[in-house]
This record gives C-alpha cells, sequence and structure tokens, in this order.
C-alpha cells in the first residue's frame, strides 16, 4: 500500500475544509473514503485549522467541535485500509480566527487572522501542531497552508520590528516552521500564493514572475501548491503552470469543487474548468493534484453535493475526457444519472459562478440592496427545479435533495419578494401590497420547513457545533419576514403613511452591474445591510 507519495508519482486527492462551520462527523467521513476509494483517489487532507485537540492548548478549537486524537487515528487507520492517505493540512500563518478570538493567543497575533511571525509563543504553538498531527496520523506528508496572509508584519510586527521585507519575513517564518516539520519527520507542502502575489502587487495571477526559490531561501524539501479554481482557459492554466515549474520547487496543483458558494453547488462550471486544468497539468508533466472542497461563509452545501466534479475529475486524472464515457461510468456508481444529479446546480443556475439562491434568501425585502439584480422571470427557475428536486429525494443522496427542493420552495416567493414590494409600493397600489402581505406570511412558513430539512442535512453529516450561526442567520430570517409583514399590513390597511425604506432609490450592488443580471457574492453579513466597519 502507498502511504506517502513522490514527485514522480501521480497521486489524485481531495482537500475537505472542515474549518468553515462543518466538522464532518466520522461516521460520514468513513463513507466519503469508500467513495473516494472507489473513484480512484489516493488521499484526502482535512484542512483543520484549530478544529483538532493540542495538549496544553484548552482554547485551542474551543467551542467548535474539534477533533480528538482517537478520532483522528481512527478515520486515519480506516483511510489506510482502503489505500487513502490521510494528510493533515494545517495553518502555520493566516486563517487562524478561531484561536485569535482568545486573549491566550494575544501574544501571538500580528493582525486580522496572522500568526506573529518571529514571536517565541508563535513557534511553540506551531511545534504542538505538528506533534499533534506526528502522533495521529501515519502519513508523513503535510500542508502547511502560509495563503492570503495580505497583510502580513504590518500589525504588531510592524510595531515590534519595524517596516521590513515581506518576503523576507515570509522566508525566515517558512524556515523556522520547516525545521519544526523536519523534526517530526514531515515533508511539508504550501500554498504559492504568497509568493506570486508578493511579486504582483496583491495580484496571484499577475504575470510576474517572482524570484527564483533557490533566491529566496525557500527550504528545498517544500512543495508548492498552486491553487486555481476560477478559469476555464487552458492557455492561462498553461503559462501559470509553467511559472510555477520554473519557481524551482515540486508543484502539486490544487482545482476546485465549487460547493461553497451557499447551499448550492456549481458542478458544472467546476467540471469544465477541472477539465481545462488537468489537460494542462497533463501537458505540463504535474501529476500532483488534488480536489479542494472548501465550505465558505458557513458549510451550507452538502458534502455530496460536489460528488459529479470529484467523479469526473478522477476520469480526468486517467486521460478519460470523453464527456458520455464520464456520464455512463457515474451513473454506474452512483446509481443516479449524471444529468439528474447536476439539477443540484439548478437553482443558480448551470454553468456560471452565481449565487442568488443565497444573496436573495438573506436579501433585506424592504432595503432591496440586491434587487436590481432580481430577473422577474427567473422565480419559475425555482418552480420548476423543486419539482425535480422532489423526484430526486427519494432516491440516494435524498437529504440532499429534500433540503435543496425545500430552499427552491422559498425563493419560489423569496427571490423577488423585495422588488415586488417595492413595485406596488413605488405605484400606490395597496391591493397589490395586501397580496403580497399574504406571501410574506407564505414564506415564512416554507422557510420554516427548508429549516427543518437543511437541520436534518446538518445532523445527519455534521457535529453540531456551527449551526449556531445558521440558527442566528435563519431565525433572524423569519423574525425579519414576520416584522416586515406586518408593517406592511399596516400600510396596506391605511393604518400607516408610508414605509420609509421602501422611499429609498436601490443603486447597483456593483458600479456598473447590469441590472437583472445574477452576481456571485457570499457574504451573509452583508446581505442584509452594511457590513459594519466598511
Amino acid at each position: 500500500m502507498q502511504t506517502q507519495d513522490t514527485q514522480n508519482n501521480a497521486a489524485l486527492g481531495v482537500m475537505l475544509d472542515c474549518s468553515r462551520g462543518a466538522v464532518y462527523r466520522l461516521s460520514v467521513l468513513r463513507q466519503f473514503v469508500d467513495e473516494l476509494a472507489r473513484m480512484g483517489y489516493t488521499s484526502l487532507q482535512l484542512y483543520a485549522e484549530d478544529v483538532y485537540e493540542i495538549a496544553d492548548e484548552p482554547y485551542f478549537g474551543y467551542l467548535r467541535g474539534r477533533y480528538s486524537a482517537e478520532e483522528i487515528r481512527e478515520l486515519d487507520a480506516y483511510a489506510a485500509e482502503r489505500g487513502i492517505e490521510l494528510i493533515p493540512c494545517i495553518q502555520t500563518l493566516a486563517h487562524l480566527s478561531g484561536i485569535l478570538r482568545w486573549d491566550e493567543y494575544e501574544c501571538c497575533h500580528d493582525l486580522d487572522d496572522i500568526l506573529l511571525a518571529g514571536e517565541e509563543r508563535t513557534y511553540a504553538l506551531i511545534e504542538k501542531m505538528f506533534a499533534f498531527c506526528a502522533e495521529n496520523f501515519r502519513s508523513r506528508n503535510i500542508h502547511i497552508g502560509m495563503d492570503e496572509a495580505h497583510r502580513l508584519g504590518l500589525g504588531k510586527y510592524l510595531q515590534k520590528n519595524g517596516l521590513k521585507d515581506r518576503f523576507s519575513i515570509l522566508r525566515d517564518h517558512l524556515v523556522k516552521v520547516c525545521s519544526i516539520a523536519k523534526k517530526y519527520g514531515f515533508t511539508p507542502m504550501m500554498w504559492s500564493d504568497m509568493f506570486f502575489s508578493l511579486a504582483n502587487n496583491g495580484d496571484y495571477y499577475g504575470p510576474l514572475q517572482p524570484p527564483c526559490a533557490d533566491e529566496l531561501g525557500v527550504p528545498p524539501e517544500v512543495k508548492v501548491v498552486y491553487w486555481d479554481y476560477m478559469r476555464r482557459d487552458y492557455g492561462k492554466y498553461d503559462a501559470l503552470l509553467k511559472a510555477h515549474l520554473q519557481f524551482g520547487r515540486d508543484v502539486v496543483f490544487a482545482c476546485g469543487g465549487w460547493e461553497w458558494y451557499g447551499f448550492v453547488p456549481h458542478n458544472a462550471y467546476s467540471m469544465e474548468a477541472a477539465r481545462e486544468s488537468f489537460r494542462a497539468c497533463a501537458d505540463n508533466g504535474v501529476r500532483r493534484i488534488f480536489v479542494t472542497l472548501w465550505k465558505d461563509d458557513g458549510a451550507e452545501s452538502s458534502l455530496w453535493s460536489a460528488l459529479p466534479v470529484l467523479f469526473a475529475a478522477s476520469e480526468y486524472f486517467r486521460g478519460n475526457f470523453d464527456e458520455a464515457s464520464v456520464a455512463a461510468a457515474f451513473c454506474k456508481q452512483f446509481g443516479v444519472s449524471l444529468s439528474d444529479f447536476l439539477c443540484a446546480d439548478d437553482p443558480d443556475g448551470r454553468g456560471d459562478i452565481c449565487n442568488p439562491s443565497k444573496y436573495m434568501l438573506y436579501s433585506d425585502p424592504f432595503l432591496g440592496m440586491f434587487d436590481r439584480t432580481v430577473d422577474e422571470k427567473y422565480a419559475d427557475v425555482y418552480t420548476k427545479t423543486r419539482k425535480k428536486m422532489i423526484a430526486l429525494s427519494r432516491g440516494r443522496f435524498g437529504t440532499m435533495f429534500r433540503t435543496l427542493a425545500d430552499l427552491c420552495g422559498v425563493m419560489e416567493i423569496k427571490y423577488a419578494l423585495g422588488y415586488r414590494v417595492r413595485k406596488a409600493y413605488r405605484a400606490g397600489d395597496r391591493e397589490a401590497l395586501a397580496a403580497i402581505a399574504d406571501d410574506f406570511a407564505r414564506t415564512e412558513r416554507r422557510l420554516k420547513k427548508f429549516i427543518k430539512s437543511f437541520s436534518a442535512q446538518w445532523n445527519e453529516e455534521c457535529k453540531p457545533f456551527g449551526f449556531e450561526k445558521h440558527d442566528l442567520r435563519l431565525g433572524g430570517l423569519l423574525q425579519r419576514l414576520s416584522h416586515c409583514r406586518r408593517r406592511l399590513r399596516e400600510y396596506a390597511e391605511g393604518r400607516s403613511d408610508c414605509i420609509e425604506e421602501l422611499e429609498e432609490e436601490i443603486l447597483p450592488f456593483r458600479k456598473g452591474a447590469e441590472d437583472g443580471k445574477a452576481l456571485a457574492f457570499n457574504d451573509w453579513l452583508y446581505t442584509s445591510a452594511v457590513k459594519p466597519g466598511l
């Protein structure tokens, strides 16, 4: 059994985000491992910012549903029996807001979610991370993160040390982390964006090549992970892969299984992007690839929602780019046709990255920040898709399809609700407003049904930690709908003279945005009111 890849060995893996809300139950992870093994994957990375226990660090993963050492060892053994290498995927520089909220870590906090480079307490903590991984994972591959630390050295580090070249701060920190990794027998990989972004004034995909790894002093054992989720253009992948190979370190490629933009996946887009990126990887001799399953802003989507792109990626990796063959093999493996499963994409439309099913769900019906994106005919999409989802909910993956069906049931009404309210209000049509008030009540009833199905999906797949944010979001939405409904009735019945929010003109959410065109927007805190601090 292969337990550790080398650059010369082809290896296909998955990285599963367990830190942006959802911490998956071991029973579900075992099922996931089984499916990965059947598809031919050889590794699974658990992306864990702070959701694992560390001895003598009680605030690390506190109230986050962290995995115990016993849980990791159990999953590691289960995966190994099925030929899957369980690889720790941690953070050793940024993306650590989960711990940096606590006073315990104030001394090693630079700013934002970034650790303080050069601080003794920082490296003591990082050593404990490696000690946990060494004791509980049999793999000696490790992902050390280090991505998107955009303001590295500009907070407490700046106060203590003055302004310093950020390449040198990153390099010195990396050298220290790699020395700890070596102590525990690990071979590290890290995201490459900090090297390329610093060379391009923050643009990871910019035209400038950073200095070579030797010139920067990057330890020779570090593998760099080029991640790219956004494009369907072979040429750009090809150019950036060549740039990474010229950087002078072993290259790993990470594509994206888009299930992180709300409740709805974007498999069709992900499959197109994967197809072009895998072709470019093959042409450039890069054969270490993994598919990322991020869970940004709350982990709303089902773990199973990205199965189409995971399956397609496994076929592309083996050189099978024939779509009919891929579809036939998918149906054989999962007992549902690929075309049917792709219906999960339909609430947001197939082919592009936009997510009205999330931002219009939470969009305030009176403030209407997103109402200029509304296409009045689009509500029909939810009606048609809901019927498909109901039929699919009777088969395998029924919990996921039932949740999506109930989401579509809400969105049939909620999608254009605020738009319709403002339109009738501006026309002075109180009779229409009275009827729309009834639609508010229908939305509330359907929302309660969706909450029930979404909660069932979460409880089936995840530990309870993390759902508290959805109780707040969805519960807040229920309260707001109820409040607006009462005010609407008061106005429709002549008991109030105006609804002040509806007197406001709605401006384009983004400069130059086309009316009636959906957006890609995945920030709940900014969907109904101005985000604090902006």
